[in-house]
Order: structure tokens, then sequence, then C-alpha cells
């Protein structure tokens, strides 16, 4: 079995996330990809995320009807801060005979070496970098190349951001997520400024 790991907070998923999940499968002929949620991102504690029942939600409404696509509850049900190696180690414990792959935007690679414990990342998965359609990605020299596969992906310039920025403005966000994650988000009114937050705009 070839598995594709997926992780990231989604907040939401949006149509980028799931052409570079698609992109990949074919590319490397994956017999899965799963998503892995961030109960909480170490690398984005600035902001607060949206609860990850919502994410959750959101994920699994926008992978259905893709049968290689599956929903990894894994980080959420582990709470706390969201660690790739942590996460790798409880896969591998499930699927111990699997190739595992782990999916990553290109861009991720300069800061890969500042991650927790990214020689057992390595010794648990292959790096699958994606360049979504930016300069072209190089390998870095702290990397062999037998550590790393790049590929390309459709130039998609889409961002979580974007999208709960132009909510919170009251824009419309169609065609940039899957219809039923933009009905969720309506009807949830989530990425909304709070009243508080209004009156004092």
């Amino acid at each position: 079995m070839k598995l594709g790991i997926y992780g990231g907070t989604f907040d939401p998923v949006h149509l980028g996330h799931l052409i570079l999940a698609e992109s990949v499968c074919e590319q490397l002929s994956l017999d899965e990809v799963w998503f892995v949620p961030a109960f909480q991102n170490p690398h984005k504690m600035g902001r607060a995320t949206t609860p990850p029942k919502a994410r959750m939600e959101m994920l699994r409404f926008a992978i259905s009807g893709n049968p290689r696509f599956r929903l990894c509850d894994l980080e959420i049900k582990r709470k706390g801060h969201s660690y790739t190696f942590e996460t790798l180690q409880a896969i591998q414990e499930l699927h111990l005979d699997a190739e595992k792959y782990l999916l990553i935007g290109a861009d991720s690679l300069t800061d890969f070496p500042n991650w927790r414990e990214p020689e057992t990342i390595l010794s648990l998965a292959k790096l699958v970098a994606v360049n979504r359609g930016r300069s072209p990605a190089v390998i870095p020299e702290y990397l062999e190349p037998s550590q790393v596969c790049l590929l390309e992906m459709p130039a998609i310039d889409i961002s979580a951001t974007e999208i709960r920025n132009r909510c919170e403005a009251g824009q419309s966000i169609r065609y940039l997520t899957p219809r039923s994650v933009e009905l969720y988000i309506s009807a949830n009114q989530l990425y909304k400024p709070s009243p508080e937050e209004s009156e004092t705009t």
C-alpha cells in the first residue's frame, strides 16, 4: 500500500488542498491520501483556529466522493500541539508495511529543519514537496535526493487566509472551496467578526 499523509490546519480546506492531493495521487500512484487536521498547529500559534469539530466536518464534506481520500483524526484525538513525527509514529503502528509519503508544499522545505525531530520524520516517510505553481523548487543541501520527491501541480493561488478574510469582509468565496464547505461556513457563520469586533470597526 502506498499511503500519502497530508497534515495541516485546514482552516478552511479549499480547492488548492484537494488539487494538490489529487495531483500527488496521480503522479505517485498512491492508494490513499489521509488528510490529518491538526488540533493545534505549532507553526500557527499567533491566531485562534476554528474548533476541531468544524474543521473536521468541512474536510469530511470536501473529500466525500473521492474513494482515495480519507479523514484521519489522530491529531484531534491526541490534542495538544500537533507534531508530525508523533503522527507518523502512530500511523507506522497502524500500517507497518505501507510506503508512506508526507505531502508538503515545496515552500515548507526551507523551514523543515526547524520542525520537531525532522530526522525521525525522514526515517518514517518520504517527503513529497509539491511546487504550487510558484518559482521552481530545488532540493535543499541538507536533504539527500533520495529523501524527497519534487512534484509540480497546477498553479492554484488560493489560501485559507484569503478565504477567512473574504468571509470577514462579506465577500463571496464561491469556487475557492467546495460548495458543501461554502454552505457549511455560511450556515455556521464561520470567520465572521464577533459583535464586539464589529462595534469597534
